[in-house]
This record gives C-alpha cells, sequence and structure tokens, in this order.
C-alpha cells in the first residue's frame, strides 16, 4: 500500500514546475538523459539509477492522461484494483461489494477517502473491471526516448547495435549517414504499459563522438588541413583525408588562411543514396625550425619583398 513517503515527485526528477507545458517537460527530459545516459556513462550505477528515474517520469508526464491522474491521485495514481484498504478509511473493497457504488466517480472517491467530490475519469472510463476485479485501462502503450552514442565511422558507414533497454535486449540496425541530433524509431520496441503490456515505439535519438579530425558544421562535414606559407604563395598539390582515403587536392596561386575548398562527393554518406561535399578549410602554418638554406632563402624574401600587406592601415586613425 503506499505511504507519503512513496511518493515519487515527477517534476522535481525533471526540474520542472507543475505548469510547465508538454515541450518544456520534452525539452527537460531529453537534457537530462543525455547526460547520464547509460552509453556515455559506463559502469555508473548512480547514472543508471537517474535515468531509469528520468524515463519513468517522462513516461507519466508527457501522457496527458496519466499526468491528470499523476496531478489528482498523488502517489495514489497507478493504484491497482481497488481490493485494497482506503488510505483513509482503512476499509477492505472487495470484488463483492462494488455493486454499491453508482459509478466509477463514486468508488474512486471512496478509495482516497473523499466524499461528495467527483474524480475525473477521462482516462481510465475507456476501460473496465477484468476478471479478477482490478480496473483496466485502454490507455496507449508510453513511447520511450533515449540517446544512442556511435563514432564517426559507425555512424557514417551504418552499424548493428545492441542496445540493454530495463530487462530487455534490443539489436538495432543503424543506417549509414546518421547525423547527430538525428532520431530514429523503432515501432514497438518502448518500454510496455503498466496497464495493457502493450509496447510503445523507442525513439533513439543520435550522438556522435567527437572526432580529432572532422566535424560537422551545419549538413557539411569540414575538416582544417594546413598548408607552408610557399604552397599558399605558389600553389601547390596537397593530400587530403577524407572519411573513406585520402585524395590529392589543387591549392591555387595566392589563396588566404582561413578560405575553404570544396571537395565534391568526398563528405558525408547521404541518407537517400550517394555522398555530400567536404569542406576544407586551409590553415596557412609558419614552420618552427628552419634550416640553413631556408633561412637564408626568407631573408632573401624578405630584403627583396615588396608586398606590404599592412598597406591599408597607414590611414586609420581615431
Amino acid at each position: 500500500m503506499p505511504t507519503a513517503t512513496d511518493f515519487k515527485d515527477y517534476y522535481a526528477t525533471l526540474g520542472v514546475g507543475k505548469a510547465a507545458t508538454p515541450e518544456e517537460i520534452k525539452r527537460a527530459y531529453r537534457k537530462l538523459a543525455r547526460k547520464c545516459h547509460p552509453d556515455l556513462n559506463p559502469g555508473d550505477k548512480d547514472a543508471e539509477t537517474k535515468f531509469k528515474e528520468l524515463n519513468e517520469a517522462n513516461e507519466v508526464l508527457s501522457d496527458p492522461d496519466k499526468r491528470e491522474q499523476y496531478d489528482q491521485f498523488g502517489q495514489y495514481w497507478d493504484r491497482p484494483g481497488y481490493g485494497q484498504a482506503s488510505p483513509q478509511s482503512g476499509a477492505n473493497v472487495g470484488v463483492e461489494d462494488f455493486g454499491q457504488y453508482s459509478d466509477f466517480d463514486s468508488f474512486i472517491n471512496d478509495l482516497l477517502g473523499r466524499s461528495g467530490r467527483r474524480t475525473s475519469t477521462r482516462r481510465t472510463a475507456t476501460g473496465g473491471f477484468d476478471d479478477l476485479g482490478g480496473f483496466r485501462s485502454q490507455a496507449p502503450a508510453p513511447d520511450t526516448e533515449a540517446a544512442i552514442a556511435l563514432t564517426f565511422a559507425q555512424a557514417f558507414h551504418g552499424v548493428q547495435q545492441r542496445l540493454q533497454l530495463d530487462d530487455d535486449t534490443i539489436n538495432v540496425r543503424i543506417p549509414a549517414g546518421a547525423k547527430p541530433g538525428s532520431r530514429i524509431r523503432l515501432k514497438g520496441k518502448g518500454r510496455a504499459s503498466p496497464f495493457t503490456q502493450q509496447r510503445g515505439d523507442l525513439y533513439l535519438t543520435i550522438e556522435i563522438r567527437p572526432h580529432p579530425f572532422f566535424r560537422f558544421e551545419g549538413d557539411n562535414l569540414v575538416c582544417d588541413v594546413p598548408i607552408r606559407p610557399d604552397e599558399a604563395v605558389l600553389g601547390a598539390e596537397i593530400s587530403v583525408p577524407t572519411p573513406d582515403g585520402s585524395v590529392k587536392m589543387k591549392v591555387p596561386k595566392g589563396i588566404k588562411s582561413g578560405q575553404s575548398l570544396r571537395l565534391r562527393g568526398k563528405g558525408w554518406t547521404l541518407p537517400k543514396g550517394g555522398r555530400g561535399d567536404l569542406l576544407a578549410k586551409l590553415q596557412i602554418v609558419t614552420p618552427q625550425d628552419l634550416s640553413e638554406i631556408e633561412q637564408e632563402c626568407y631573408e632573401k624574401i624578405q630584403a627583396h619583398s615588396s608586398f606590404n600587406p599592412r598597406a591599408q592601415l597607414e590611414e586609420i586613425k581615431l
């Protein structure tokens, strides 16, 4: 039988107020669930427990009917059956006694020690009583939100993963070209409804672990490519890594540091097939340890150069 100490404040669990909108609840859940997801906190029992508490809170507060029951009945909102003692009267209500109630509202009022006050049964009124005397709900099965962390290689090529959802092991195929924040729906793979035992859908949010060279900027795959001063001045043909191997790229004469060159068809895998582009951002890097001949050459360039990159600054004043 539930007691006051059994009460779980789902609003506090998600860090929202009781007047929070469904969108605010969804944002709060996703933010917290990503932080303590077991995949991102391997071996952390506290994170695993917190993740389960977040899922439980989200399952109730994201469902309008469950939330209404929770707001109204508190720790008794999901109390099964009616063959248990009323929290205030202590009287047992057996199956054979249900005929004394004119409707389900009267039964709930007596069960919770409320006299003369009507209760909302919008969610439960669509159900009925089973053979054991428990009230059977026809509420839809809840959807489940989860995050999955992939490496760049797994996201680029696609991968088959095993996920642990409570006591269930789920095999899921992540298609090639998954991007950060993209979602995958697994129909019928969510948690089972405590009322109907039917399973809702599982929604997986993709997270990609950082890569030392590649990154995303919007829809583009981007990388920084260092070049020498002479390559920037004279132009060059250099080797640039791509997700599936290095390619040759021509650097035009006089390119500036920070400019990007587009390698068409060498970027990320597209969901409908084919490849996007890779943007190579060039960074001019000056040498730190010069050989004797390099030192002489740079000194000659400095002595004979007529180029002044700061000429436009000479007229600047307050």
